[in-house]
């Protein structure tokens, strides 16, 4: 019976220490690969910086990796396949930057063939100055579009990593506290508004609290906001325009689900009424519902 029991206890341990070895090979691959994509960003901000290009998207991603690899340093699971998940996007994120890079050294070669060949020429006849100044502005505009094309793909992912609201519903809570779920209510049994949403997983998007702001358009337009309701002023488009209620909620990049009250302090006209959402600068969701 000892025999027995010293052999099984034996494979039993035998096996956890595999499996312990494995988990501990897992967790060093990871961590070798997060180190690994730093120290690659690391050399592409030098290199794009050198070729005089905008770094600011670059800088961005940096943090959060470091972030993650400062959560995944500290995290007290074995979580590899959510940090392989992200370990994918950086790795995509590089490779279009290698684009970006190629592209740049292409512009920095051409401008400094061009430059010599204007060097080469300053100083003689008037017609070939005036063709020579013709050229340089030329290339002005080409560092223009390059830039205005750098500051378009940074645009985009920032896009990428904005929120989005999905399964918007508007339902509506009477004085009694009774919800509804139509598409068209009865005024006088409409107190407040509750909106419920889910946000889906976005690994761009950054694990902080998010300011949701929420704007009801009456039927002709306009937005109906009451500043004793909690209303106020954000910008969208660079241009400030009001909203009817705001809510911070802590993103947690798991598909949560979202609700947010409006106590609206009188009452809705009949019509149609537009419901809009926005995070971060951008619209992230819309509906309606009808007023008879």
């Amino acid at each position: 019976m000892f025999g027995y029991l010293f052999t099984s206890q034996k494979s039993e341990l035998t096996q956890q220490e595999s499996l312990v070895v494995e988990k501990a090979r897992e967790l060093a691959l990871t961590k070798t690969r997060l180190d690994s994509i730093s120290t690659v960003l690391d050399a592409k901000i030098a290199e794009i910086e050198r070729l005089g290009g905008d770094v600011s998207e670059l800088t961005k991603v940096k943090e959060q990796l470091e972030k993650d690899k400062l959560a995944f340093s500290r995290s007290k699971k074995v979580e590899t396949g959510k940090y392989l998940a992200k370990i994918k996007e950086y790795e995509k994120f590089l490779a279009e930057k290698d684009e970006v890079i190629a592209q740049l050294r292409l512009e920095n070669e051409h401008l400094v063939a061009s430059n010599d060949s204007l060097s080469t020429h300053v100083g003689t006849l008037t017609s070939e100055r005036e063709r020579l100044v013709q050229r340089q502005a030329e290339l002005s505009d080409s560092v223009t579009t390059f830039t205005a094309a750098n500051r378009e793909l940074s645009e985009k992912v920032s896009q990428a990593a904005a929120l989005k609201a999905a399964n918007l519903k508007v339902l509506t809570v009477n004085s009694r506290g009774k919800v509804k779920d139509k598409s068209e209510y009865k005024a006088k049994r409409v107190d407040k508004l509750k909106l419920t949403f889910n946000l889906p997983e976005n690994q761009l998007t950054a694990l902080e609290p998010k300011d949701i702001y929420i704007r009801v358009l009456d039927p002709e337009g306009a937005v109906v906001a009451d500043d004793a309701t909690g209303s106020g002023e954000f910008e969208i488009n660079g241009s400030p325009s009001k909203f009817t209620a705001r809510e911070s909620i802590a993103y947690q990049n798991n598909n949560q689900k979202v609700e947010m009250l409006y106590d609206n302090a009188s009452q809705f006209r009949p019509g149609k009424y537009n419901v809009e959402l926005y995070a971060e600068g951008y619209k992230i969701g819309n509906t309606n519902f009808t007023i008879k």
